[in-house]
C-alpha cells in the first residue's frame, strides 16, 4: 500500500501534458494543430481516467487500511527557516480528487460535442486540464504555501474559462468581476497564512494544528490575534465558494460555457472554498468564535441563496443560486462541527449539480437551433416550455437532478441533506428552521425551473412570415400569466397584445414582463423558399456523447446517496463514508461509531420531505397551472377576496419579486457604495496629487526659477561688491544667532 500512495505525487500532473501539447503544437505547428483539433478530447479524457483510476484505489485503501499518508521533500533550509514541499493522501484528499476526476471525465465527454462548433475549442481544452491540474495540485497539497499557489492557479483558470467568449462585453466583465471578488479573499487567505506562520513557525497541517493547540491552551498567544487570523483564513473560502457578501460573482460566471459552469459549481472552483474549510477543520475547532461565524455565514448564505433564485429567468443564473444555497448548507454543517454531514453533502450534491447544469446545457443546445446563439434567448425559461416530447432523455435526468436536490428519498441529496437539517435542530433551533424552511424553497424554485423548461406546451409557434396563421408566443411572469405576444406576419419582430386574456393570481393587476427581457423577444420565425408552404422547427434532443454524461451522472445520483446510509449491523450504525472518514474523525477527536436512531430518523425524514412537498405543491399551483389554460386561477384567486388584504398580500408579492429579480439589490448597494465610493477616493486622490502634492514641487520650481532669473541681474562682475554683500549675510545671520542666544539664557 505505501508502494503505491509514493507515486501519489503525478496525480495533479497526468492531465498537464495535454495543456503543453496544445500550446506547442499552436506555437510551432498551428495550422495542423486546428485541423486535428477534434482528436485532442481523447488523450484528455484518457489522462483524466488515468488519474480516476489511480485515485480510486487510493480511496480502496484508504477505507481498508484507514491509515494516512504524508511525503515532504525540503525545498530551502536555513537555520531560522524551513520550507518543505509534498503531497498528503487523506480520506480529504481521495474524495476530493474522486469529485474532480468523476465530474471531469464528464463534463469533457460533454465538452467534446457542445463545444465542437466553436473556433476556441482548443483554447477550451487547453484551459480544462490546467483547470483540473490545478485543482488537483490543491487538494494533495500538504501546506498552507502549496495551498495558496494552486489556490491561485484554480482562480486564474476560472477567470480564463468564465471569460472564455471574451469578445462578449458581458463574459469580459463576469470574469472580470470574478477575479476582483476573489482577491479579496485570497489577500485575507495570504495575511491569514502569514499570521498563523508567525504564530506556529510551520505552514505544515500537522505541525500547525499541533502547535497552535498547544500555544492556545498555554496562553502562549493573544486569542484576539488567532481569532483575527482564522478568520482570514475562511475569508478565502468565504470568496470562493461564494458565501455571502462575497457571492455576487458567481451568477455572473454563467456567461462562460455551460460545461465550465458544471465543473465549477460541481468539483472545481466552489469546491475549493468548501476544501479548505474542511482541511482546516482541526484549526477552527480550537477557535469556538470562528466556528460559530462559519455556521452563521453559512445559514445565511443558505437563505439569501435560495430566495434570490425565485424570480430568476435565465436557467443557468437560477441553478447557480441553487448551488450558492446548497454550499451555505456545507458551511452551516462544518460550522456546528458536523464534519461528515459536511463532506457527505459535497459528494451528494456534487454529481447533482453536474447532472443539472449539464441538462441544462442540453437544454440550451436544443434551444439555440431554434432561437439563435445568443444567450440571452436560449438560455430564458420564458421562452422555453413543452419540451419533454422533444428532449425526453434530458427531461428524465434534469428531473431526477431536480427531486434530488429537493430532497426526495431515495436520492442521493435526500441522505445528506436531512443529516444537516437534523445536526443544525441539535445545534440552534433557529438555524434548524431557517434551514428546514429554505428546503422548501429549495423544492419550490427547483420545480419553477423544471415546469418553466419542460412541462406545458412549446410556448413558441414558429412559422414564417407569409404564413396566414399567426404565432404566439406566451410569456410568463414569476407569478402568473402575461397578456399573448403576437407575431406580424409581415413584420420580423415580436408584438406584445395586453388587451387580450390577462390574467394574475391575487388581483386584476398585471405583473408585466421587464422591460429587458421584452428587448430580448426577437421573431422565431423562419424563411422559407417556397412562401405558400409554412415550416417549423422544434427543439431537438442533444446527440449522444453530450447524453452519456447525463445518463453516467444520473446513476450517481440514484446511487451515490448509498455510501452514507448506516446501515445497522451487529447493533450498531456503520457505513462506506464514516469507514472512509476514520482517520480523519480520529483527528478530530470524534465519535466513531456513527449510529442513528431509525425511529427518529424516519420521523425527521417524514418532516423533511413533507416540507419539500409542500414547496413542490406550491410551485405547481403556481405554475401547473400555467400549462392549464389557467382553468385553475379562479380557485387560487377564491382563497383571497377583494379588498385591502388582496392589495397587501399583492405588495409582499411585489416585494418578494424584485427582491428576487434584482438580486437582494446587493450589487446595487455595492456599485453605490462600494464601487462609485472607490471611484471618488481615487478622484479626490488624484485632484490632491496634481493639486496639493504637485502644485508644491511645482511651486518651489517656479519660484526658484523666477529668483534665479531675479537674481542674476544683480552681479555686476565687482569682486569688491560680492565680498561686501557676503560680509554682510554673515554679519547678519552672526547677530541672528546671538540675538537667540540672548533669550535663551534670558
Amino acid at each position: 500500500m505505501e508502494h503505491t500512495y509514493q507515486y501519489a505525487w503525478i496525480i495533479p500532473f497526468v492531465p498537464l501534458p495535454v495543456t503543453i501539447l496544445i500550446g506547442l503544437g499552436l506555437l510551432l505547428v498551428p495550422t495542423a494543430t486546428k485541423n486535428a483539433r477534434r482528436m485532442w478530447a481523447f488523450p484528455s479524457v484518457s489522462l483524466l481516467s488515468i488519474v480516476m483510476v489511480f485515485s480510486a484505489d487510493l480511496s480502496v485503501q484508504q477505507i481498508n487500511g484507514s491509515s494516512v499518508y504524508q511525503y515532504l521533500c525540503s525545498w530551502t533550509i536555513n537555520n531560522d527557516f524551513s520550507f518543505e514541499f509534498g503531497y498528503l493522501i487523506d480520506p480529504l484528499t481521495s474524495i476530493m480528487s474522486i469529485l474532480i476526476t468523476t465530474v471531469g471525465i464528464m463534463v469533457l465527454i460533454y465538452s467534446d460535442n457542445y463545444m465542437s462548433h466553436d473556433q476556441g475549442y482548443l483554447r477550451f481544452f487547453t484551459s480544462m486540464s490546467f483547470f483540473t491540474t490545478s485543482m488537483l495540485g490543491l487538494v494533495i497539497s500538504s501546506n498552507l504555501i502549496q495551498v495558496y499557489i494552486f489556490w491561485e492557479l484554480v482562480g486564474m483558470c476560472s477567470y480564463l474559462l468564465i471569460g472564455f467568449w471574451f469578445t462578449r462585453p458581458i463574459a469580459a466583465n463576469a470574469c472580470q468581476k470574478a477575479f476582483v471578488t476573489n482577491r479579496v479573499g485570497d489577500f485575507g487567505l495570504l495575511l491569514g497564512i502569514l499570521g498563523f506562520y508567525w504564530i506556529t513557525g510551520s505552514f505544515e497541517f500537522r505541525d500547525l494544528f499541533e502547535i497552535l493547540n498547544r500555544v492556545i491552551h498555554n496562553s502562549g498567544v493573544n486569542s484576539l490575534f488567532a481569532t483575527l487570523c482564522a478568520f482570514l483564513l475562511f475569508v478565502g473560502a468565504v470568496a470562493k465558494s461564494a458565501q455571502f457578501p462575497l457571492h455576487v460573482w458567481l451568477p455572473d460566471a454563467m456567461e462562460g460555457p455551460t460545461p465550465i459552469s458544471a465543473l465549477i459549481h460541481a468539483a472545481t472552483m466552489v469546491a475549493a472554498g468548501i476544501f479548505l474549510v474542511a482541511r482546516l477543520f482541526p484549526l477552527f475547532t480550537i477557535i469556538p468564535h470562528i466556528m460559530f461565524l462559519i455556521s452563521l455565514i453559512g445559514i445565511i448564505t443558505v437563505l439569501l441563496g435560495a430566495t434570490l433564485a425565485l424570480a430568476q429567468k435565465d436557467i443557468k443564473r437560477s441553478l447557480a443560486y441553487s448551488t450558492m444555497s446548497q454550499l451555505g448548507y456545507i458551511m452551516l454543517a462544518s460550522g456546528i462541527g458536523s464534519y461528515r454531514a459536511a463532506l457527505f453533502h459535497l459528494i451528494t450534491h456534487a454529481y447533482s449539480k453536474a447532472l443539472l447544469f449539464l441538462g441544462s446545457g442540453s437544454v440550451i443546445h436544443s434551444m439555440e437551433s431554434i432561437v439563435g446563439y445568443s444567450p440571452d434567448k436560449s438560455q430564458n425559461m420564458v421562452l422555453m416550455g413543452g419540451l419533454t416530447k422533444y428532449v425526453p432523455i434530458t427531461k428524465t435526468t434534469f428531473l431526477v437532478g431536480t427531486l434530488s436536490l429537493c430532497g426526495i428519498p431515495p436520492l442521493a441529496c435526500f441522505w445528506s441533506k436531512d443529516e444537516i437539517l437534523n445536526d443544525s435542530w441539535l445545534y440552534s433551533p433557529i438555524f434548524a428552521i431557517i434551514a428546514c424552511f429554505t428546503a422548501g424553497l429549495t423544492a419550490f424554485y427547483m420545480f419553477r425551473i423544471y415546469l418553466l423548461t419542460f412541462e406545458g406546451r412549446l410556448r413558441v409557434q414558429f412559422q414564417n412570415y407569409s404564413g396566414t396563421k399567426k404565432s404566439s408566443f406566451l410569456s410568463i411572469s414569476i407569478w402568473g400569466k402575461e397578456g399573448p405576444v403576437l407575431v406580424n406576419k409581415n413584420l420580423p419582430f415580436l408584438v406584445i397584445n395586453n388587451n387580450k386574456e390577462k390574467v394574475s393570481f391575487f388581483s386584476n393587476r398585471v405583473y408585466q414582463i421587464d422591460g429587458n427581457v421584452r428587448n430580448l423577444m426577437q421573431s422565431f420565425s423562419t424563411h422559407s423558399h417556397n412562401k405558400d408552404t409554412s415550416i417549423s422547427i422544434y427543439p431537438h434532443e442533444s446527440d449522444n456523447t453530450m447524453l452519456l454524461p447525463l445518463l453516467v451522472l444520473f446513476l450517481f445520483t440514484l446511487f451515490v446517496g448509498s455510501i452514507g446510509i448506516p446501515f445497522d449491523q451487529v447493533g450498531m450504525g456503520f457505513d462506506i463514508l464514516s469507514k472512509w472518514l476514520i482517520p480523519s474523525i480520529n483527528l478530530l477527536h470524534q465519535n466513531l461509531n456513527y449510529s442513528v436512531d431509525w425511529y427518529e430518523f424516519v420521523t425527521n425524514a417524514i418532516f423533511s420531505v413533507s416540507i419539500a412537498f409542500f414547496g413542490i405543491f406550491i410551485a405547481f399551483l403556481f405554475y401547473g397551472s400555467v400549462y392549464s389554460s389557467f382553468q385553475n386561477l379562479d380557485l387560487i384567486n377564491s382563497f383571497v377576496k377583494k379588498g385591502p388584504k388582496r392589495i397587501f398580500l399583492d405588495q409582499i408579492i411585489n416585494g418578494i419579486y424584485s427582491w428576487s429579480y434584482n438580486r437582494g439589490y446587493i450589487d446595487v448597494f455595492y456599485a453605490t457604495f462600494l464601487i462609485n465610493g472607490i471611484r471618488r477616493l481615487a478622484q479626490l486622490a488624484h485632484f490632491f496629487d496634481k493639486r496639493i502634492i504637485d502644485g508644491i514641487t511645482n511651486s518651489v520650481g517656479t519660484t526658484s526659477f523666477f529668483a534665479g532669473e531675479g537674481i542674476k541681474y544683480v552681479g555686476g562682475g565687482r569682486i569688491s561688491s560680492y565680498l561686501f554683500a557676503y560680509f554682510f549675510y554673515v554679519l547678519s545671520f552672526f547677530f541672528l544667532f546671538l540675538y537667540s542666544l540672548s533669550i535663551i539664557y534670558s
